[in-house]
């Protein structure tokens, strides 16, 4: 095939030069070689000068797919060059089997199909999670949930391919996996278990990359690194990674604190029963205080009442919502509370309790003190 397209260009020149009439198929190949040299640069040439427009004028979109295209692309020159001169080798005496050329462009060219798809599966994967204006970016989870899919069904269909390519039937491979598949199941039961396991996590999404998650069931606390389809990856806030199988969450219940609009402050605030005429004073400054907050969410509950007698101090439940869910930030707000707090109670005079007992004795009660080595005054009389 190739000699004949090559002809117009190798006929001329051994009529020129009839000397190069005995080295014909050498001449071939190094005006094949020639040409796929110069086919490489003036690619690299062209790609390199889009890839540059596109950077400055273009779409981003663009050129990441440019980007992935350029090597599968240049690959495929090669391979259809390095095809070409196996097969010229193969008919030149060469010890080749003539049929090689044309089974590694086939396969080959199967190969840079499928990589060329996963490479564009990644762009497209990085480009729909990546946050641009005007466009509600994807989550992480649900972009790499639909990627894994994707890889898994071109997987298998350049593996059929593969396998038709090399003459074998695929009838009797997909009638084998329908037979084979019960034993492998029961088999991997396990296995397979996680992996419906990890499907259920992206399609009821409880958790997702990033989110903090625990668990009252088991002792898994952490940050969602990795959402794979046998295993999720956690790292804990001791910086261990923790690897917990998705068969696990369908039979445990897991908490999502990531997913909160807002934190709660929750305290019980006890003062003196001295200080009950003032407790009402307390309780409205510090509603009041609450109600000004900028940090305070006024719009959830907000309760400040007197909420108990207890033993040795009168209680006032503080009940209120921050706006913030960042850990960090709350205790920060949380401690100006507190401390506000505390002043009000200074303001008005009262204290904070802290435990106490009171004794009261009934008056005539008083027992007379014993004095080491003499009797009391009812033993004295009695001995009289």
């Amino acid at each position: 095939m190739l000699e004949s397209l090559l002809t117009p260009v190798v006929t001329p020149l051994v009529q020129h030069w009839p000397v190069l009439a005995d080295y014909r198929w050498q001449l071939t190949i190094g005006i094949l070689v020639a040409l796929v040299w110069l086919f490489t640069v003036v690619f690299n040439w062209i790609t390199g000068r889009l890839v540059q427009h596109l950077a400055e004028r273009g779409s981003a979109l663009n050129e990441r797919l440019l980007k992935a295209l350029k090597t599968p692309l240049r690959l495929a020159i090669w391979l259809l060059g390095l095809s070409l001169l196996v097969e010229i080798l193969s008919h030149n005496g060469m010890p080749i089997s003539t049929g090689l050329g044309p089974e590694m462009r086939r396969f080959g060219t199967i190969l840079i199909i499928a990589w060329t798809g996963l490479r564009l599966i990644t762009v497209a994967e990085d480009w729909i999670t990546s946050p641009r204006k005007g466009r509600k970016q994807m989550d992480r989870t649900t972009a790499d949930a639909l990627a894994k899919l994707f890889r898994l069904i071109l997987f298998v269909l350049v593996g059929l391919t593969l396998l038709q390519s090399a003459g074998v039937s695929i009838s009797g491979i997909l009638a084998f996996g329908g037979v084979g598949g019960i034993a492998v199941g029961f088999a991997a039961r396990d296995l397979l278990a996680n992996f419906f396991g990890g499907l259920m996590i992206y399609m009821d999404r409880p958790f997702r990359v990033g989110d903090w998650i625990r668990s009252p069931d088991k002792d898994i606390e952490g940050t969602v690194e990795h959402i794979g389809w046998r295993l999720t990856r956690i790292r804990t806030f001791d910086q261990r990674p923790l690897y917990v199988p998705n068969a696990t969450f369908t039979n445990i219940a897991v908490e999502n604190p990531s997913r909160m609009f807002n934190r709660r402050i929750y305290e019980h605030i006890g003062v003196r029963y001295s200080d009950v005429g003032r407790v009402k004073g307390i309780v409205d400054d510090i509603r009041d205080m609450l109600l000004h907050h900028e940090e305070i969410d006024t719009d959830k509950t907000l309760i400040v009442h007197l909420n108990r007698f207890g033993p040795s101090s009168m209680d006032i439940m503080v009940y209120t919502f921050t706006k913030t869910t960042q850990w960090v930030k709350f205790h920060g707000i949380k401690q100006d509370v507190m401390l506000s707090i505390a002043d009000i109670v200074e303001q008005h005079g009262a204290e904070f309790a802290f435990p106490t007992q009171t004794i009261h004795l009934a008056e005539g009660d008083v027992p007379e003190p014993a004095f080491a080595g003499f009797p009391q005054a009812g033993e004295a009389q009695a001995r009289a």
